[in-house]
Parts: structure tokens; sequence; C-alpha cells
């Protein structure tokens, strides 16, 4: 049987490609194109729809159509019936009672074959692309990104952003409740982003990622502080109010290594970038200790702190301040108490050393 026409034996080297430059196995292009052929073949002839067969013979690089139909000494229904003399024309010895394969007339199904193939062989690229994507976007989940502002909704302050160089890039979704508040996007802008996740959807995988979480933050401190990078300082937490102020407790596994230094940097240069980073948001970074009195204490900084009991409750403390001390611990609108109170996991009472007075 001659090749469908549309479909030779370049046909089949150009899947052979295909599966080495894509890692499309050609296998399964072919068994989608067969489908396919026998979807559209079906389709113009629902009589003998279930007496439709496409043979794919991959080693002589061709593919054949017939219709299956019984030899019978008077035709009925010339869609899948046939005389003894038009089945020997196939078959040299057929006789009434057996089925034939048929020959489809190649010149009617060419053009159907040749576009039901260029539809799969699209569509398996997207998709494999899309798997590309997703495989490559997957293993970068909590990671940071550096990418290019190409939209912002103005109705939902979402911001579309470009991941990558040139034409070569992945979208990705940053909605808007991760935006920081009051910072300005622009198309064209270059911004690092923090991955939340990345999801297989419909029309492929959906990177979304965001500027307020306090993974970012961690992300950016491990950029610029070798320690952390190293392990020898870690970061035991972090409580972020976005564009406004973020609190740090660190930790040094090392006696040699301040950690708090270390994170600031010579001249406050290490700190300094992450502040520039992150649009001039306050950063405090305080010293993270198993006692949690002392943790407590210190995560009040910039406050001095004269006393922390805990309550029958071991998740509820009392802290003692100076009187003039009072406001600068509880802060403005209540934020560094908040803050405090976040980064430390316990409810903070703030008292002043009057009321013990």
């Amino acid at each position: 049987m001659n090749a469908t026409n549309g479909i030779n034996a370049d046909f089949f080297d150009a899947l052979a490609d295909i599966e080495k430059e894509k890692g499309i196995p050609k296998a399964d292009m072919l068994e989608k194109i067969r489908q396919a052929l026998l979807a559209a073949l079906r389709k113009d002839s629902p009589a003998a729809e279930d007496r439709m067969v496409v043979d794919v013979d991959e080693e002589k690089k061709r593919i054949a159509m017939y219709v299956r139909k019984d030899v019978v000494e008077t035709v009925e229904d010339p869609d899948i019936e046939l005389t003894p003399e038009e089945a020997q024309r196939f078959v040299r010895r057929a006789e009434v009672g057996d089925t034939v394969n048929v020959p489809m007339d190649t010149r009617k199904f060419g053009r159907i074959a040749a576009q039901a193939a260029k539809q799969v062989i699209i569509q398996g690229i997207r998709e494999a692309e899309r798997s590309q994507v997703y495989q490559e976007f997957s293993t970068k989940g909590h990671e940071i990104l550096t990418g290019t502002v190409a939209r912002v909704d103005p109705v939902r302050g979402s911001v579309t952003l470009h991941l990558g160089a040139g034409s070569e890039y992945t979208e990705a979704v940053m909605p808007g409740d991760e935006r920081v508040p009051g910072e300005v996007l622009r198309e064209g802008d270059m911004v690092r982003v923090y991955v939340i996740d990345v999801r297989k959807m419909g029309s492929g995988p959906q990177v979304r990622v965001s500027r307020t979480h306090p993974g970012l933050v961690k992300r950016l401190f491990e950029l610029e502080v070798p320690e952390i990078m190293d392990g020898t300082v870690e970061i035991k937490s972090i409580a972020r109010e976005p564009g406004s102020r973020t609190k740090i407790a660190v930790w040094s596994s090392d006696p040699e290594v301040e950690p708090i230094g270390a994170c600031v940097g010579p001249r406050g240069g290490r700190v300094g970038a992450v502040v520039k980073e992150l649009h001039d948001e306050k950063i405090d970074i305080v010293k993270y200790s198993e006692d949690p009195c002392e943790y407590v204490a210190a995560a009040l900084s910039p406050s001095s702190v004269t006393k922390v009991e805990f309550l029958d409750d071991s998740k509820v403390c009392r802290v003692i301040v100076p009187d003039n001390q009072l406001s600068l611990a509880i802060g403005k609108e209540g934020q560094n108490v908040r803050l405090a109170a976040r980064l430390t996991g316990f409810k903070i009472d703030i008292k002043p050393e009057s009321f013990e007075g």
C-alpha cells in the first residue's frame, strides 16, 4: 500500500527530530496521529465508522487507511460490503464470508491526514513545552527570581511578569494581595519576586509570585550574608508587615560569629542592600534565644525591657518597660508589639514600671 498523501518518509524523519529536540516520544505522537485520523475518517463516513482501520508502520515509514468490508453475493450496503470480484482486487482468493481491508482513496483523505498530523504535532509540542516549563519552575518554588513587569492590571492590581530574557520567557502572575502596599510598579521595571508555587493549568503552568511573602526577606538575606548561606547563621523566625517593617530573629552555631553583626555587615552594607530591594522597608534584626524571656525582650527592640514574666498560660507573658519606653515598645498603632508577638509566637502584654509601683 502507498503511504497516505501528505505523510511520507520525510514526515517520520521530522517526528524523530522533534523527539530529539523536544523530548516528545515518536511512538506517542504516531499513536495520537492514528487516533486523530480514525476520528476524521469516522466523521466523514459514519456508516462505516466501526470498520475504519488506520495502520501505522514505523519501520516502513508509511501510514495507510482502510475500511473493513464483508464479501457478499449481493451488495446491499456498499459502505461495508463488496462482491467477490471486487474483493479479489485486494485479496486474490477472497470469497463470500471473508472480510477484507479495502484501502481508502488517499487523494480524498490525504489532506485530512496531513491536517490531523499537523494539529497533533503542534499540540504535542505545546504540551511538551508546558511540561518543560512546569518541571523547570516546580524546582524553583520558594526561591527568588528576577522578572520584568509586562502588565499591570489597574482594577485588580495584579501584575504579569516575564521571567527570562528576550523571547525565551515564562509568564508569572503576582496577585494584587501579593503586592507591597504603596509600591509602584510600571511596565519594564525589573523586580525580584518570591515564587509561591507553580500550578498545572489547562492553558499551561501558572507561576505565582509574591513581593509580600516573608520568604522574600529570608532569601534576600541568604544572598547578601555568606554566613547564612553556609549555615553558620540561621534565620529562626520572620514577622513582616510588607512595605512598613520586618523583624527577623537570627542565631549563630559558631560562638565566634555574632549573628546580628553578620547580617548587618560592614558599615551596614548587607542589611542596607536588603532594605534597598524592599524600597526602604524598616528591618529589625534581633538575636534568637532559647530562653523565652530573653527572646521576647530582644524582639521588642528598639525598646528596652525591665522584666519579662510568663503567666499561667505559657504562651502569654507580661513585659515591664520603663515608663518613657512604653510608646516605643508598643510602636505606632501597636506595630512593634504586634510584630514581636508574631516573631516569638507569644502573646505579649506590655505594662509600664509604674504599673507595678
